[in-house]
């Protein structure tokens, strides 16, 4: 008999974790739960491996000063060293030149990077975005400015892997998830694993969200209910092999996407912007797109070298 892998016993520990975390029945999960423990000995380690890197962001909560954005990310320092007022000071001063020394990756409008970071993990940085990556001995920080990155994060337990967006903060230790900024928070959609997602601050208000499913966070109100988007993923991530998927998307919303990628900018008639299309095109073809939104709907095309426009 194969053994069960020790990648796919820690998965399944946190993905009951999140179960537990977001349940309405949560007595049916807990039944399950302990039936799953008792299968293994390495099940119960698992999980508790995984209540212990959780209880990480509840414990910061109760620090009784509000924490800047340099010292939030030290908590894993904080709780290796212990969890005295010295501890806190060490941590806090250690990573206050954080900002300063990160590295960064930026795209410019219409690029679409994919970098190997020193850990092993990997990023898709889509078009017009920053990422500053900062990969510390106890934690992997890094921070989305503006735009949208996917994160393939390699598994390392001893150095949580925490994006900040904005006031939205998001960690992994091995799981693979992106982070689109938006102008008052963040959308955090999870493909591989489970990720944990809060607003700076209120930590409490957290949410683990598991493979499949996605949630909107909030800079001021937190995190909105975690919902599945499992048949959604491939065509919300489609801009990882440079592609737009529409299906059912209107008219204004598609223009939208194409205008993150391309300087040439697609203008839409207020009276087409709530038609729908379907269909998958590559970021850098707006002509194509317009070209086939005229034919299907029948409607005008003008275009010049700034701007093409769709009219009645």
């Amino acid at each position: 008999m194969t053994q069960e892998p020790a990648n796919a016993i820690d998965a399944k520990a946190i993905a009951f974790l999140a179960r537990l975390d977001n349940a309405p029945q949560t007595e049916i999960v807990r039944a399950e739960l302990e039936t799953w423990l008792a299968e293994d000995p390495r099940h119960r380690g698992a999980f508790l491996r995984a209540e212990a890197a959780f209880a990480h962001l509840d414990r910061l909560a109760i620090l009784p000063v509000e924490l800047s954005r340099p010292a939030f990310v030290s908590r894993r320092g904080l709780l290796i060293a212990g969890a005295g007022a010295s501890a806190l000071a060490a941590s806090a001063v250690g990573l206050a030149l954080w900002l300063p020394t990160r590295n960064l990756i930026a795209t410019p409008i219409g690029e679409i990077r994919r970098v190997p970071l020193n850990d092993g993990s990997v990023v898709a940085v889509n078009t017009n975005s920053e990422l500053g990556v900062d990969l510390k001995d106890n934690l992997r920080q890094l921070t989305l400015d503006k735009g949208e990155v996917w994160f393939d994060v390699a598994k390392d337990g001893k150095r949580p892997f925490v994006v900040a967006a904005g006031q939205v903060r998001v960690m992994a230790v091995g799981t693979a998830f992106s982070v689109r900024r938006r102008d008052d928070g963040a959308d955090v959609l999870v493909t591989e694993g489970v990720v944990a997602a809060w607003a700076n601050g209120d930590v409490l208000n957290k949410v683990l969200v598991e493979a499949g499913s996605k949630v909107f966070v909030s800079d001021i109100a937190g995190p909105s209910r975690v919902t599945a988007a499992a048949h959604q993923i491939d065509r919300t991530l489609a801009w990882r092999n440079g592609q737009i998927a529409l299906d059912g998307m209107s008219l204004g919303a598609a223009a939208a996407e194409f205008n993150r990628y391309n300087t040439r900018q697609l203008t839409i008639d207020p009276a087409l912007a709530d038609k729908r299309l379907v269909g998958w095109f590559h970021t850098n073809e707006p002509e194509t797109f317009a070209k086939a939104a005229a034919a299907t709907l029948g409607v005008a095309l003008t275009e010049n070298q700034d701007e093409i426009h769709l009219a009645p």
